[in-house]
């Protein structure tokens, strides 16, 4: 588990802007269980080295401009990492910058409308490929991903199993996002619970936990069942990632001709547009509950990022660090 005393906070100038760049005030960050093994190793992107910035998703404002494409005053969002302030060209570590679109807020930007909303969608619908009437088990199903994976499959009339950690997590998975069950892992066997509640087998498997949970999942498939690997987060804070998140009963998939595929959102980019489109459409009509757990204050950014793994969140995790300190244009 990372500690305060991880990170050093360094204070220096802002810089100010070449030909070509422009220098955003970062007033939101994104924190993401994928960052912990940034921080550890090479993964499909090389590790954040030691005294470089923490790599993170964040949204800002242009606060001086020497680029043409950006204006002082327009919101945007970036891998901007945890700092205050950013000197671009417009490409930042892994993603480009962006615009964010009149109406959207940065809230929505890092979170249904960015990488949490992606994943969740493309995840479902192009490697679960689920159809109505498929029973799907999601798990971390109260986390940022998760929760939007639950509604998704409900959207297009699967019936959903959530697992999640606590009674209020739990009774959120149901009455908020509509699953029709959830299963409480920290006080039932999950295998068992999963049976009871799909006697017939499990349709498609969205993983976020791993280890034992998607053990659990893998003891309860449906002849050509797909399961989703999205993340491992039940082992990023072990000294050795790989052994802690190993599975037991995979060769259930042979009998079962079951299909288990990872992905990474960063190959669905040229399609995003498609699935901010499809998202759009189900919070117009109510279908799609956004929840976001705010923090607030940059000396709060090792203790919110903990909070992930400390099962404290229920939804996107963020952080603002600041306001707007322009007028939007």
């Amino acid at each position: 588990m990372i500690k305060d005393t991880d990170f050093d906070r360094r204070n220096e100038a802002v810089p100010d802007p070449k030909d070509g760049e422009f220098l955003v005030r970062v007033t939101h960050l994104s924190f993401d269980p994928t960052q912990r093994p940034w921080m550890s190793r090479d993964t499909y992107v090389p590790a954040i080295p030691i005294g470089g910035v923490v790599r993170a998703a964040g949204a800002g404002q242009v606060v001086k401009s020497r680029n043409p494409n950006f204006k002082e005053g327009e919101l945007v969002q970036g891998s901007f990492g945890w700092q205050d302030y950013i000197v671009t060209n417009g490409t930042t570590d892994i993603m480009p910058v962006t615009k964010l679109p009149a109406g959207v807020s940065p809230e929505q930007a890092l979170g249904i409308f960015g990488i949490t909303g992606l994943t969740a969608y493309f995840g479902l619908t192009d490697v679960g490929k689920p159809s109505a009437g498929d029973t799907v088990v999601v798990s971390g199903a109260a986390g940022a991903t998760g929760s939007v994976v639950v509604q998704l499959a409900k959207a297009l009339g699967c019936t959903v199993i959530g697992i999640a950690g606590g009674s209020e997590k739990c009774r959120w998975v149901v009455e908020q996002a509509k699953a029709d069950a959830a299963i409480d892992y920290k006080r039932e066997n999950v295998a068992a619970r999963i049976k009871e509640l799909a006697p017939k087998g499990v349709n498609i498997v969205f993983e976020n936990v791993a280890g034992e949970i998607l053990d659990a999942s893998l003891q309860n498939l449906a002849l050509r069942a797909r399961i989703v690997l999205c993340g491992g987060i039940s082992g990023y804070n072990a000294d050795d990632p790989n052994e802690t998140i190993g599975i037991r009963n995979y060769l259930l998939l042979i009998g079962r001709r079951a299909r288990m595929e990872g992905f990474i959102i960063l190959d669905y980019a040229p399609r995003f547009g498609e699935a901010v489109e499809a998202l759009s459409k189900l919070i117009a009509r109510g279908a799609l509950k956004t929840p976001v757990d705010l923090q607030e204050g940059f000396e709060n950014i090792p203790s919110t990022m903990r909070r992930l793994f400390e099962g404290k969140n229920i939804g996107k995790q963020l952080l603002k660090i600041a306001d707007p300190p322009l007028a939007r244009n």
